[in-house]
């Protein structure tokens, strides 16, 4: 269990002690389209956005990614070492950054530079000795896992720490390069050694394109018939889907500035209640994520969330 009295952000205090939580995938930088047509630069990324919030709220957390040696992976180590995350598991390279173009974001629109990119780079045998057998919730998901050859890298680490029964949480996070048949065949690999997965209503629209949204959850539960799985719908709250039961939790009133990052906040707080809780109590788990994003949606760009201010939501 953790302790209620957690600082506001995570931290590394000895030094010879591994993460209970480790997330694989991308960190990146977003390039977003200003009014004036000039553009801002903000450290990012689905799975690295992941971890910043689980460090936030308290757990110690890794992101095992590579970023590169410029300003941008200078900005990112910095935001990382920030939030808490032990430093060992960030890696850097000397190639071009990874970047995600966004000219708008309402409605959300992206496209990638990464020909050549750090994240390519990230060796897994390069991670701290021992850390397989002291994590207890590994991450996977993002675009890393739609960008070769890492996203084959990721998947035998998947394969790996699934046979050390290692429980494994996926966010595929769609977006429009998973198109690719590749990606298909990986998305389904990952669900099926899954044993926790978080999708929106957009991530199941794209990943299955015809049919209901109903349809789209039973054909993910026949991919990952053991998996939990958490569907977010926005405004509308989520809906947690373990065994044949099925639970719902309402959206927190926020005052919404946008909802960038939502989405990853609430995969970071629904691990943090599943670590919390002893993988049991859902009533908890869907609250913790629920308050996460509704913190990250009253902030600008994908924010991640205190300790304290999700208590105080929680509290409130």
């Amino acid at each position: 269990m953790l302790d209620s009295k957690a600082p506001d952000r995570g931290s590394v205090t000895d030094s010879a002690k591994l993460p209970r939580y480790v997330v694989f995938g991308e960190a990146l930088t977003d390039m977003l389209l200003q009014e004036a047509r000039s553009w801002r630069a903000a450290p990012g990324g689905s799975c690295w956005n992941v971890a910043r919030t689980a460090s936030r709220m308290g757990v110690s957390t890794g992101f095992a990614g590579c970023v590169s040696c410029d300003i941008f992976g200078d900005d990112l180590a910095l935001e990382s070492e920030r939030a808490g995350l032990d430093s060992r598991f960030l890696q850097r390279a000397k190639a071009p950054p990874l970047l995600a173009i966004i000219p708008s974001i309402k409605p959300p629109h992206y496209f990638f530079l990464g020909e050549g990119a750090a994240d390519l780079k990230f060796d897994p045998a390069k991670l701290p000795k021992g850390w397989r057998e002291t994590v207890e919730i590994v991450h996977f998901g993002g675009i890393s896992l739609a960008r070769k050859p890492l996203a084959d890298i990721l998947i035998n680490e998947a394969v790996l720490l699934h046979q050390r029964g290692v429980p494994i949480a996926f966010d595929p996070n769609f977006r429009e390069l998973m198109r690719d048949h590749d990606y298909a065949a990986t998305f389904d690999r990952l669900a099926s050694l899954s044993s926790y997965i978080k999708v929106s209503e957009e991530d199941l629209h794209g990943l299955f394109e015809s049919g209901t949204l109903d349809h789209h959850v039973a054909a993910l539960r026949d991919l990952a018939p053991s998996a939990t799985i958490l569907l977010t719908r926005g405004e509308r709250g989520m809906s947690l889907y373990r065994n044949d039961e099925v639970f719902h939790q309402s959206a927190f009133p926020t005052t919404l500035i946008d909802t960038v990052g939502c989405g990853d906040a609430a995969m970071g707080g629904w691990v943090v209640a599943l670590l919390e809780n002893e993988l049991s109590d859902v009533e908890s788990q869907l609250r913790m994520a629920a308050a996460c994003a509704a913190v990250t949606a009253s902030k600008s760009g994908p924010y991640a969330a205190s300790r304290n201010e999700v208590n105080a939501l929680l509290q409130g």
